[in-house]
């Protein structure tokens, strides 16, 4: 069976629930190195908008334990190699893997971090806001769409 061209990730858990957070960008990771997936897309869905805040991600942090649990199924992967928590393996999906992250910025103006759904004043740097019109053209147009 052939791997989707285009695949929607969607977070729709808050911080509490981090493993939902971690799988997410595990999975954009293999589904791009591994499966060639030509889009990847990580959405923040109105519950877990507040992952999207300045310095959330990097409070998940990723322990050397987690490292080589991780690192021992991929081969040629060195523990020593990942990230130290989310907000650097996100840096490193959305700059070098082209993977994109959205957050829907109409949820961080109801959850009032946010003026307006384009302000970034609040939101980390490598999420881009969209609106409602942008998150349905997402789900609509994907291939294959998981939900964590």
């Amino acid at each position: 069976m052939a791997a989707a061209d285009n695949i929607l990730i969607i977070i729709n858990t808050g911080p509490e629930k981090r493993y939902n957070h971690f799988e997410a960008y595990t999975v954009a990771w293999v589904a791009r190195k591994f499966y060639k997936a030509k889009k990847v897309t990580i959405m923040y869905g109105p519950q877990a908008v507040g992952a999207a805040k300045k310095g959330t991600l990097a409070g998940f942090t990723i322990t050397p334990g987690v490292k080589e649990l991780i690192a021992s199924q991929f081969e040629g992967l060195r523990a020593q190699k990942l990230p130290d928590h989310l907000e650097q393996l996100a840096r490193f999906e959305k700059d070098k893997m082209e993977i994109s992250i959205v957050s829907c910025g109409t949820y961080h103006v109801l959850e009032g971090f946010a003026k307006g759904i384009e302000d970034r004043s609040n939101i980390e740097d490598f999420i881009d806001p969209i609106d409602l019109y942008e998150s349905c053209k997402l789900m609509l147009e994907a291939d294959q769409i998981l939900y964590y």
